[in-house]
């Protein structure tokens, strides 16, 4: 009860006192050959001694930096050992399985989180990503469950995080910056994620104020690495939306290892639960590998690279979609001809080579080169009937009240490659203080042909475009004499290369603030680039952004940490960020500035005699040479004239840890309003301005029969700006779409993992890991859209929004198995 009441105090006073130990715990669950909780095991270790409880859980409290032994006894099981050298703070998870033969366990170092805890970084667990539920599982999957990472969009792996948009994430693999396609405007069309998470080893996610060292962008980053194997293993997932290999190589002299990942995916189980129907042909499959070769104990190289192919083949037949109230329901019926072929190629290859100088001095150098192959081809004429439902309230439209047609055509082709080169360095002190630095140099050459347009009739009357400045059209009743125009039009040819020279220079460090402890850090950024083309020269820019970290964590008896972390942080544009709305390139486009200030509490602590931490961030962000924008599903198109100012401010909680025994659950909850003031007309919403976000992801499993697991995945965001027509002037609508709630569950049965593997059926004997499960997406079957469709009643001169619902309730069987 005590525990608790020191939560509310924290989180409504932030007011806390005392000191830290110098101590580590060692955590798990253990089980006996029958899969059962191991009631009453010893665990002795340096005069401390605890037991297992009713569900077979244990803690125990272990000396830092330094080697300690843990004996595990029971009256009738055999005996077992571990040895650990763990870090100040530190928690090891380890859940053993005791059996009828003794076993020694090896000696594990446990890396220290201490590090990124006063940074800010999320650690999130790669084991973990592979377990929860999602329409796009994977790594974006589980970012969306935390605070301040918004996403309204189950079929893209794209988030916002604080108020930015889509563009303004870095994601780095091994140090190596990635990339996305740049035409997807659909999230079904997006297939794959960059990441594999079958090759995931270390998942860290910052929501702001990081360092200098991370790129230029805005928003946040995602930083992931690789494994790098010690032994020989394959893993295999199948599912109804695809499947994926993975295999880990290692030679007899351990000198080369490798990771290499095969994944395909068909989304039709999830986009035919949508109102279109359709015939939908989609190959979404990636090859990808990490080689690793130590030359010497000071010199070992690495290559990354990634092979990706998505073909989405989309022919839509008919669409019946009712909406309206239960007064006057209403339903639109849509009879398509037509189809659409798009097709992403990706080739990425990066070599990195590292070469320790000494034992406190490393350098790095890093090549990589980046090869899209893009093109968006449709012609689709869609033909509605808009009227009031029948008295069998079907959404079979009994009485029309407007009919019309809407043609759509593009022959949109990409062709982009990006080319890097950089050398990192990194020194180290024995006075607990580093030096990193960096230099880099990019080059974007860019061949872009857009061919796009679109006709709008009601009643068989052409719509004009509504940004054009035309006689009014209103017919039947007066005639029209001016001329006819396509709704949107927007053609433009672009070849253009931008070179770009950055670097970073930061200096961390950790000390004692009389019995507090701190740490530091200072760094810069820098970068200058130039934009170039057949018809186009740009000035060359160089933006500089000085970036901080201070955190202390004081002498008190509760284990928290304060930090207050910001800068200046740049955005220099990037290709798309270039184009306007009619897809003409503007080289001088300014980098979007932002004073960004986190001030946040991290908060160790035991409830019901398990570990929990409780995190509380406040965030500011007031941004200059704002690029506006508007979002159409995951498609952005920029205004490229920087004529705006903007601000985003918010809070976000996160709770998590062991509300089951062995497994960890998550609580977030996040505030935002972010708003833009675009050529001083005021103040207004900005496409994500995501006010209230509250996500939960759950871990836990029978008490019984710890072998069948239960993961649970829920997100509510409030509605997003976004309701409007298309082209209309966002200071005249402001509608939002409505409330996002997604519930995504999964159950598995387990037949082996690392707590089970001694199982002695022969089918089972070969395999690491062995599991079954069955999947429910959208399980409560919410009608959520991602936007509307209007459509106009001649007669009545009213626009009705007609809701393009997402995935419906989808039922996934999935396999997972490891050698």
């Amino acid at each position: 009860m005590n525990n608790i009441r020191l939560i509310f105090v924290f989180l409504f006073l932030c007011i806390t006192c005392g000191s830290f130990a110098q101590s580590a715990h060692v955590k798990g669950v253990i089980l006996d050959n029958e899969n059962h909780p191991a009631v009453g095991v010893n665990i002795t270790s340096s005069g401390n001694a605890t037991q297992t409880d009713n569900n077979g859980f244990f803690e125990i409290k272990v000396p830092s930096n330094k080697k300690v032994s843990l004996i595990f006894t029971h009256i009738s099981l055999k005996m077992m050992s571990l040895t650990v050298s763990l870090k100040p703070n530190e928690v090891f998870v380890f859940n053993p399985v005791m059996s009828n033969s003794e076993e020694q366990m090896g000696e594990v170092f446990v890396s220290s989180r201490n590090k990124k805890r006063v940074q800010g970084i999320t650690t999130v667990d790669a084991a973990t990503i592979k377990k929860i539920p999602g329409a796009n599982a994977g790594i974006e999957n589980i970012l969306k469950t935390l605070p301040g990472v918004n996403s309204n969009n189950e079929l893209s792996t794209q988030y916002a995080v604080r108020g930015g948009n889509y563009d303004e994430n870095l994601v780095y693999v091994n140090e190596i910056e990635v990339y996305r396609p740049f035409l997807i405007r659909s999230g079904q069309q997006e297939g794959l994620s960059f990441t594999n998470t079958d090759l995931v080893q270390n998942v860290d996610f910052s929501a702001g104020g990081f360092q200098a060292k991370f790129g230029d962008k805005l928003s946040s980053v995602l930083d992931i690495t690789y494994r790098k194997p010690t032994q020989f293993g394959a893993s295999l997932e199948a599912s109804l939306l695809g499947g994926s290999v993975a295999v880990d190589a290692v030679s007899k002299n351990k000198k080369w290892s490798a990771v290499t990942g095969v994944r395909y995916r068909n989304n039709s189980l999830l986009v035919n639960s949508q109102d279109t129907q359709t015939n939908y042909t989609p190959t979404f499959a990636d090859i990808q590998t990490n080689i690793n070769y130590d030359i010497s104990k000071k010199w070992q190289v690495s290559f990354l690279g990634n092979i990706s192919q998505n073909k989405y083949l989309y022919q839509p037949l008919t669409r019946e979609t009712k909406f309206g109230t239960i007064d006057q329901p209403m339903a639109l019926a849509v009879y398509y001809e037509g189809k659409e072929r798009d097709k992403y190629d990706t080739y990425f290859g990066a070599l990195k080579t590292t070469y320790k100088v000494s034992s406190s001095f490393t350098l790095k150098f890093i090549g990589s080169l980046f090869h899209t192959i893009e093109q968006e081809h449709f012609d689709i004429l869609a033909q509605y009937r808009l009227g009031n439902v029948g008295e069998d309230k079907t959404t079979q439209v009994d009485f029309t009240r407007g009919i019309g047609s809407q043609l759509s055509h593009a022959r949109n082709d990409l062709d982009a490659l990006i080319a890097n080169a950089e050398i990192k360095g990194f020194k180290e002190w024995k006075n607990d203080s580093q030096l990193e630095f960096g230099l880099k140099y990019t080059r974007e050459s860019i061949r872009d042909r857009i061919v796009e347009w679109e006709m709008i009739d009601s009643a068989g009357f052409s719509l004009n475009p509504p940004i054009v400045a035309l006689p009014q059209n209103n017919q039947p009743y007066q005639p029209y004499t001016g001329p006819l125009l396509p709704y949107q039009d927007v053609r433009a040819t672009n070849y253009n290369t931008i070179n770009r020279f950055s670097g970073y220079a930061q200096y961390n460090k950790k000390a004692d603030l009389g019995s507090n402890q701190v740490w530091y850090n200072v760094g810069a950024r820098f970068q200058s680039w130039n934009v170039s083309g057949a018809a186009v020269e740009g000035k060359n820019q160089i933006v500089f952004s000085p970036r901080a970290q201070f955190a202390i964590k004081p002498d008190w008896d509760m284990d928290m940490v304060f930090r207050l972390s910001g800068g200046l942080y740049h955005q220099p544009p990037f290709y798309r960020e270039l184009r306007d709305l009619d897809g003409v390139v503007n080289p001088n486009v300014k980098a979007q500035e932002s004073v960004h200030i986190v001030l946040s509490n991290d908060y160790n602590f035991k409830m019901w005699n398990r570990p929990f931490k409780w995190v509380t961030e406040l965030y500011y962000k007031s941004l200059s040479d704002v690029n506006v924008y508007s979002i159409d599903n995951v498609r952005i198109r920029y205004v490229a004239n920087n004529n705006a100012t903007a601000y985003a401010q918010g809070l976000d909680f996160r709770l998590n840890g062991e509300f089951v025994p062995g497994t960890e659950s998550w609580i977030s909850f996040g505030y935002l309003k972010t708003e833009e003031n675009y050529e001083n007309k005021g103040f207004i919403a900005r496409p994500t301005d995501q006010r209230l976000k509250f996500a939960m992801l759950f871990q836990d499993y029978m008490p019984n029969i710890p072998s069948v697991k239960l993961y649970l995945n829920v997100v509510y965001n409030t509605g997003l700006p976004g309701g409007a027509p298309a082209y209309s002037d966002p200071y005249l609508y402001q509608n939002r779409l409505n409330d996002y709630r997604r519930a995504d569950v999964g159950f598995a049965k387990v037949f082996v993992d690392s707590s089970t593997k001694t199982a002695k059926a022969n089918w089972l004997k070969n395999f690491k890991e062995l599991s079954v499960g069955l999947e429910i997406f959208n399980l409560f079957n919410n009608q959520n859209a991602i936007t509307n469709t209007w459509v106009r009643d001649v007669y009545s001169k009213n626009q009705y929004a007609i809701p393009n619902y997402m995935t419906s309730r989808v039922f996934n069987v999935k396999i997972n198995a490891r050698l």
